[in-house]
């Protein structure tokens, strides 16, 4: 069997997985960005010392780890609505993106967290700070950027999830592709394509982490 990449399809259906790219790109950033504020608030919560605190949130970062982010994506598009909460797919599967991968993000912090010295929190306690600005102006500013190569590994791999948003009828990028196969009969353009795109989306995003990670150790006076 003799195949012929076709050129013309090409370029006809670029623009269109283009417009679909957004979709998927918009839904990465958006999802990211929850999973990071999220897993945060979720790895100080697991640093509390009232088990009433703890218990909980340990629990639900457990329990967002060991199901699959396809089930989450099910449960709040279309189980979220016997509660009285019905959203919209897009908008259920960014939320879903962004829980599943904070508990993720939550474990990051915490290493980052925990490698602080006891003497940062006891001179803390000695200044008579509050935990906020504890956290806020002396904790957080030490623990992150050595985990911001962790924080950019979810961040690829969230994008490369996009892709199970189709499931709830999201017309992201591999849902897009899968259309124009199956109304041309021509699969081999459109499938290459999409993981083209996301084969630059990821480097770039990897490109972007790595910019970041020298820009912060640059702002804390470390060689880069």
């Amino acid at each position: 069997m003799n195949f012929e990449w076709d050129w013309e399809y090409t370029l006809e259906i670029l623009p269109v997985l283009g417009e679909a790219s957004l979709v998927t790109v918009q839904a990465t950033i958006t999802g990211f960005a929850l999973a990071v504020v999220i897993g945060l608030v979720l790895a100080v919560l697991r640093m509390s010392l009232l088990p009433w605190i703890l218990w909980p949130a340990t629990a639900f970062v457990e329990f967002l780890r060991s199901t699959p982010l396809l089930i989450q994506i099910f449960f709040i598009y279309y189980v979220f609505p016997e509660f009285g909460v019905t959203l919209k797919a897009m908008t259920a599967g960014i939320l879903a993106l962004g829980l599943h991968y904070s508990a993720y993000c939550a474990e990051v912090y915490r290493a980052g967290l925990e490698n602080i010295p006891k003497g940062q929190w006891e001179a803390a306690v000695a200044l008579n700070l509050s935990p906020y600005v504890t956290f806020k102006d002396i904790i957080i500013p030490q623990a992150v950027p050595p985990v911001v190569p962790a924080l950019g590994n979810h961040l690829v791999a969230l994008f490369k999830e996009t892709p199970l948003l189709s499931a709830i009828a999201v017309l992201e990028l591999m849902q897009t592709a899968k259309i124009l196969g199956s109304e041309s009969f021509q699969y081999t353009e459109p499938i290459t394509l999409v993981g083209l795109f996301f084969l630059v989306f990821s480097l770039v995003s990897a490109a972007l982490v790595r910019q970041l990670e020298q820009w912060l150790k640059y702002r804390h006076g470390e060689p880069v």
